[in-house]
């Protein structure tokens, strides 16, 4: 894939199955079924490669710090290779600090599991259990081990987290107990709220209203055509990102494409949705999908239906590594949208001032 030239107007339609019907095996991830069922003939990585790669992380794993400190490069391009299935949940946990948190806090999680909660709070996450990767055997029975898990893990969370309970904790928590047990998943799902998107579920959502600009303005430079399109409609980033970004595109791209993103951005951080943000924009309103969208229900629809070969892993993460966007580019637009929200707030709050 990584020789291969891509242009906007090819057909990437073929690059991934369509969804499967539901059925009665699962497959190598757990799902039974649905959009995120993933077709067993897709082409798998050579066992001589993966134990290779293993034996890298153990090594690594042996002086994560110093690693971290003098090799972060070495750990970032691992990352992206893609980390072994048998040490995702490791290396998850090394990369974001929870098994420290963990190995500091022993005790703290099966503690506050145990205490009740408020039960309007527990009321309000039961209530979402089921919604959860419905078509993924551990979430499959009410009151089974993964909903169970699942509710513990949320209900810490409200209980430790300044922003209480947000739906969209939910599918954060079930993606990370499908890699690991309910104690180290609580200090990962910590870690992502508190270190990696702060300030994504509290109420206003300003945070993600400040990333949905940053991204409409990276859109320009990437692909001059969706941002035209978008801009004409007055299509808001918040009507098409929020799920994407607040749930980290779990509920979004083919599970083998969620899987090799969250590796990135446990190492990279935030930018990493901005990348895959702008390779599903680029491709998902590309000119033939546009003739389609005369207006913003249109186009609204079509992004709620990507085609799967551009969230295809393969393509995706390929697309991500061409983009013309350097940290730079990120960090500079960052700026720009924290700044001007400020001289907003501040002549808001002068006309408000003026008015009494």
């Amino acid at each position: 894939m990584a020789s291969q030239e891509w242009s906007d107007s090819e057909s990437v339609g073929s690059s991934v199955a369509a969804p499967s019907e539901v059925s009665t095996v699962p497959d190598k991830f757990g799902f039974l079924g649905g959009a995120q069922y993933t077709d067993d003939s897709e082409e798998a990585v050579p066992v001589e490669v993966i134990r290779r790669r293993e034996k890298k992380w153990l090594e690594m794993f042996s002086r994560w710090d110093s690693y971290m400190l003098k090799r972060y490069k070495k750990v970032r391009d691992r990352c992206r290779k893609g980390i072994p299935s048998a040490l995702r949940a490791r290396a998850w946990q090394h990369l974001c600090g929870a098994n420290k948190q963990l190995e500091r806090n022993p005790g703290v999680f099966h503690q506050l599991a145990e205490t009740p909660a408020d039960p309007r709070l527990e009321d309000d996450i039961r209530k979402d259990l089921h919604r959860q990767f419905p078509l993924h055997e551990m979430f499959l029975q009410k009151g089974g081990h993964g909903q169970e898990d699942l509710f513990r893990v949320l209900k810490v969370h409200a209980q430790v987290s300044p922003d209480e309970y947000c739906q969209a904790h939910a599918p954060l928590a079930a993606v990370l107990l499908m890699q690991m047990p309910a104690e180290p998943a609580f200090w990962c799902l910590k870690a992502i709220c508190d270190k990696y998107v702060p300030g994504y579920y509290a109420p206003g959502l300003e945070a993600i209203q400040v990333d949905g600009d940053i991204l409409y303005k990276l859109l320009k430079k990437v692909s001059p055509s969706a941002y035209k399109h978008l801009k004409k409609h007055k299509i808001e980033p918040v009507l098409y990102m929020t799920e994407w970004f607040m749930c980290l595109f779990s509920r979004t791209l083919p599970w083998s494409s969620v899987l090799r993103v969250w590796d990135m951005f446990f190492c990279e951080g935030v930018k990493v949705m901005f990348r895959v943000g702008l390779v599903v924009l680029k491709y998902g309103l590309r000119s033939q999908v546009l003739k389609r969208c005369p207006g913003m229900y249109e186009t609204l629809q079509a992004l709620r239906n990507i085609e799967h070969g551009v969230m295809a892993e393969g393509f995706l993460l390929f697309q991500m590594q061409r983009l013309d966007l350097s940290e730079d580019d990120l960090q500079r637009e960052h700026q720009r949208q924290v700044q001007k929200r400020r001289q907003a707030a501040k002549e808001s709050g002068t006309a408000a001032a003026n008015g009494r």
